[in-house]
């Protein structure tokens, strides 16, 4: 695995699609590993992430493991006022173009 700061570098300097495509992966990838699904297996990006067994517990795993390579802080409201794959996507895109 990459420096945290050679991954955060590179993911900065992609245009915004090819950034949110990066970042996407990187969520499916920390999701499905919890998720114990295989990465063939379709993971829904627009449906809740309780809604496919995902726990407080296991998401607060992914959270750190999220902020640790992205280098950020990620507010826990972000996960759960709007639990989908897609929406943290988004708001980690933000977050990495504005920092």
């Amino acid at each position: 695995m990459p420096p945290v700061d050679s991954t955060i570098q590179r993911l900065r300097d992609l245009p915004r699609s090819e950034l949110s495509e990066e970042i996407e992966s990187i969520v499916l990838e920390k999701f499905r590993a919890v998720l114990l699904m295989d990465e063939s297996e379709e993971l829904p990006i627009d449906v809740s992430y309780f809604d496919l067994g995902l726990t407080s517990l296991r998401l607060t795993e992914i959270r750190q493991s999220l902020e640790q390579l992205l280098d950020l802080s990620i507010n826990v409201n972000v996960l759960f006022n709007e639990p989908t794959v897609a929406h943290l996507v988004d708001h980690l895109t933000q977050e990495i173009q504005d920092a």
